[in-house]
């Protein structure tokens, strides 16, 4: 049976060996290949675009570092009926892919799904996917598990008929937000607010650890969750395929163990291999997450590389952390000051010929969105989120590192080592 790969080395380890360092020994080995590479930019000159001096004189700038079939595509938030000033305020950020929340209540009406394509289609945008909630009765086991299943598959033929292809899912008894709370970094970025999490933080004297179930949530044991969750996916899966739909679960996050006196089942690599492996189909897929799989302390291209073969990766969250102790403390940072290679992580998503949405999520508190009241609107704004700046800056970071694995897997250096896929 096929595992992630996981050779015991830290993830800091891995940055020293991965696929970035083919990058600068690449370039390096094009300038000295070729004395003029960077010698009079622009169309015709020796340096210019797909010219003979060129550093990837196969690469049409900036045509083929686009979007476009075969390629990652980012998204952002939106709602199934967005305002004028909102798409234009992603549009004019390069953004085209909507990630709707606001979806209708289950079971959906393929007629009304469509209405609402066409109409973000009319103002520019595309739909990325739609998100839910697995309810509570089909979580729990509980009554009215079996209309609430059947109103599923309900909406996932609709979502076909209407041309949405992807529906991202969370699936928690309990989410532990109650373990987040607000780290200033006092050293680096002067000022910036992170979310941050600890299991030994305390709400009202007690520990997050420690919190008892809520009322009324019954106590579970691993098993009988996920005999739950096996039962929809079983379900679920073969009408979702057959649909043309990808569904994508979103992995526990805060990924902690328990969560309120019942265990987390989509919180750990290997909970995430047991999914897989319930229902063999491309259906039955994820929402892989470069944030979420370092906190569960694994390596976030290894696994990605493992969902990529496997062909189940349905969307992805593009975001970095700081981890002091896997799934109990941890920082969410700044995509480029974090564990993950983020870099190799969109590589790897380019050299699978991943084609569906990225959401480059959870912007960091800053002095401008504070000023501006531009993260109020925010569901981390009180523990370390920022607003639109800092979505921006998450999002031209997003773009840069696409673009730079695009030139390096369509430029001179070929699409890599095959084994690397």
């Amino acid at each position: 049976m096929e595992s992630p790969a996981h050779d015991g080395s830290s993830r800091r380890s891995f940055l020293k060996r991965g696929s970035t360092a083919a990058a600068p020994a690449a370039i390096g080995a094009s300038a000295g290949a070729a004395g003029t590479a960077f010698a009079a930019p622009g169309p015709g000159g020796p340096g210019g675009p797909g010219g003979p001096g060129a550093p990837f004189p196969q690469l049409n700038w900036p045509d083929d570092v686009r979007e476009g079939p075969d390629t990652p595509k980012l998204c952002q938030w939106m709602s199934r009926n967005p305002d004028e000033a909102t798409v234009r305020r992603w549009r004019q950020a390069g953004i085209t892919g909507a990630l709707v929340t606001d979806v209708p209540d289950v079971p959906w009406d393929a007629d009304e799904l469509r209405a609402d394509r066409e109409r973000v289609e009319d103002m520019g945008m595309h739909v990325t996917a739609y998100l839910i909630s697995a309810p509570d009765a089909v979580v729990r086991g509980e009554d009215g598990r079996e209309k609430a299943i059947e109103d599923i598959k309900t909406s996932l033929r609709a979502a076909g008929e209407a041309g949405i292809g992807v529906v991202e899912y969370n699936w928690y008894v309990h989410r532990l937000k109650e373990g987040y709370y607000e780290e200033i970094d006092a050293t680096d970025r002067i000022g910036a607010g992170y979310t941050a999490f600890d299991l030994d933080h305390e709400v009202d004297g007690v520990k997050v650890r420690d919190l008892p179930r809520p009322d009324g949530v019954p106590a579970f044991t691993r098993e009988e969750l996920w005999e739950h969750y096996e039962h929809f996916l079983r379900e679920v899966m073969p009408v979702a395929e057959e649909s043309g739909v990808r569904m994508a679960v979103h992995p526990n996050d805060p990924p902690a163990a328990i969560s309120r006196g019942n265990p987390q089942i989509m919180a750990s690599v290997a909970d995430w291999r047991r999914m897989v492996e319930t229902v063999d189909s491309p259906s039955n897929g994820m929402t892989v997450h470069a944030g979420v799989t370092a906190e569960v302390g694994f390596d976030s291209v290894d696994f990605l590389r493992w969902m990529s073969r496997k062909d189940r990766v349905n969307h992805i969250h593009y975001r970095n952390v700081r981890v002091d102790k896997p799934r109990v403390k941890y920082a969410e940072v700044f995509p480029d000051t974090g564990e993950t290679d983020m870099f190799g992580f969109m590589r790897q998503l380019v050299r699978a010929g991943y084609p569906r949405g990225i959401l480059a999520e959870h912007p960091r508190a800053n002095d401008f969105d504070r000023e501006n009241g531009s993260d109020q609107s925010n569901q981390y704004a009180d523990v370390g989120g920022g607003g639109h700046g800092m979505e921006l800056y998450d999002t031209g970071y997003a773009r840069a590192m696409m673009q730079a694995a695009l030139i390096m897997e369509r430029g001179r250096f070929g699409r890599g080592d095959d084994d690397e896929r």
